[in-house]
């Protein structure tokens, strides 16, 4: 069953490698491209993620050269990797080819220059995620202790998200900047975020919040890092996982679940869910649990009837 997932950090790993890694067949990569074909990911979204740590002058760079590392290593040298640009392109994609899309995951590397996101929208990110977990000029991310919502500027990168079609990402925001989301965003959606009410952590949304999504049209996509499936993160099984989903399920939001993995965000793993090879294995088990056309809808359909138009 073919796979859309929202959210690895391969760029990451193969900026900081600095050209050192295959993205081919690297092990050092979870989500490389023989992973991806035995895994059958029809579509893999490319996160640009800026370490926290970095000095804010080298931020901006740091992002480019992720993108420069994006169309060199990953669609220069692999043909089967298409770039996905247009919400049409999905479409598109012949048997054998692998959809690539570029998702940005905070605004720390634009500083406050709305120029550099109109960069980035040109090179082809079609998803923005304001924070990760720090406070940034946007926003408090879910790590900040002060709480607050958007910021005037917050506020105007949302307006350049919906003006361009573009998900604005509530993962990793503080609750009360998911609300102002909630308020101003025209395509909202949680790339990689689980239930709250199945693991309480900082970075899963309560039930309010999961509800609030559905009936805006939004999307949820379960996120395969341990310590967001299951209390203190220890032999995590994909049945933990199922848990979430279905607890989605029961707010209401069967059509609007996705799959958003964080593989090569993470470091330790479900069990039988090691790397993108291995997705069969979570779909095999959803099949247990629900009708074909319900996995259909968690691997990929349910993305597709949901993207901006």
């Amino acid at each position: 069953m073919n796979i859309i997932d929202l959210h690895c950090d391969a760029l990451m790993k193969l900026a900081d490698a600095k050209g050192k890694l295959n993205y081919a067949d690297a092990p050092e990569l979870d989500t490389n491209k023989i992973r991806l074909q035995k895994g059958g990911v029809k579509v893999q979204c490319f996160a640009i993620f800026i370490h926290p740590n970095m000095k804010a002058e080298q931020k901006f760079q740091d992002a480019l050269d992720q993108v420069d590392y994006f169309y060199n290593e990953v669609l220069a040298k692999n043909p089967e990797m298409k770039q996905i640009k247009d919400w049409n392109d999905f479409d598109q994609l012949n048997h054998g080819e692998i959809g690539a899309m570029l998702t940005l995951e905070g605004v720390d590397a634009i500083g406050n220059d709305m120029h550099k996101l109109s960069i980035l929208y040109q090179l082809g990110v079609r998803s923005v995620g304001l924070t990760w977990n720090n406070a940034n000029l946007a926003a408090d991310g879910a790590g900040e202790p002060r709480g607050a919502g958007l910021t005037a500027f917050g506020k105007e990168i949302v307006q350049f998200n919906n003006q361009h079609h573009v998900f604005t990402d509530v993962s990793h925001l503080c609750e009360q900047a998911f609300w102002d989301v909630m308020e101003y965003a025209d395509y909202p959606i949680a790339s990689h975020s689980n239930a709250r009410a199945v693991c309480d952590h900082v970075r899963n949304l309560y039930d309010q919040q999961a509800k609030a999504m559905f009936d805006r049209g939004g999307l949820i996509h379960v996120v395969f890092c341990p310590q967001f499936v299951k209390a203190g993160g220890k032999n995590v099984t994909i049945a933990d996982l199922i848990k979430h989903i279905d607890h989605f399920c029961s707010l209401g939001g069967v059509n609007q679940i996705g799959l958003g993995s964080d593989f090569d965000g993470i470091e330790t793993y479900i069990h039988n869910l090691e790397d993108s090879s291995m997705y069969q294995n979570l779909i095999n088990e959803l099949l247990k649990y629900y009708s074909e056309d319900q996995v259909k809808g968690f691997a990929y359909q349910n993305f597709l009837d949901h993207r901006p138009k």
